[in-house]
């Protein structure tokens, strides 16, 4: 078994001109892709395997990121089936300056574990006894738009 706490992730990535849109802010699939690498560590933290993308629930963009701020990226695991792994996964905008920050995009995905062989293995049961726990899961479970 393995604490939800455990698998918590959280990772800055500094926006760049090479990450941006001609708008200046932060293109759509890069900050995709640093909540999916966010996400798959988080899950492979939980299982103790390699775990692959299986699926992206729908991703809405709600803020900009701008260049110079930094995308703050929180991923937690909060649900698990046989080899599936959920992953409950927040960008937010950062100025480093006043520390400020706000959600820009909320995303739940689900990896998969697998073996050597690339082939789905079991994952352990996930726990949540802490309040702290109890409250990242049922914040995901609210969320997750498949439930």
């Amino acid at each position: 078994m393995t604490d939800l706490i455990e698998t918590l992730v959280e990772n800055r990535e500094m926006v760049q001109p090479n990450h941006a849109n001609m708008l200046d802010t932060a293109h759509g699939g890069t900050v995709m892709k640093w909540m999916d690498e966010v996400g798959a560590m988080s899950a492979m933290l939980f299982a103790g395997e390699t775990c692959v993308t299986a699926r992206v629930n729908q991703m809405n963009f709600e803020r900009p990121i701008h260049v110079g701020d930094t995308a703050y990226i929180t991923a937690y695991v909060y649900d698990a089936g046989t080899s599936s792994v959920k992953v409950r996964l927040v960008a937010e905008r950062e100025d480093l300056r006043t520390r400020e920050r706000e959600m820009t995009t909320e995303s739940y995905f689900v990896y998969v574990a697998i073996d050597d062989e690339k082939n789905p293995t079991a994952v352990p049961e996930l726990t949540a006894d802490s309040e702290q726990e109890v409250a990242l899961r049922q914040a995901a479970l609210e969320g997750d738009g498949d439930r």
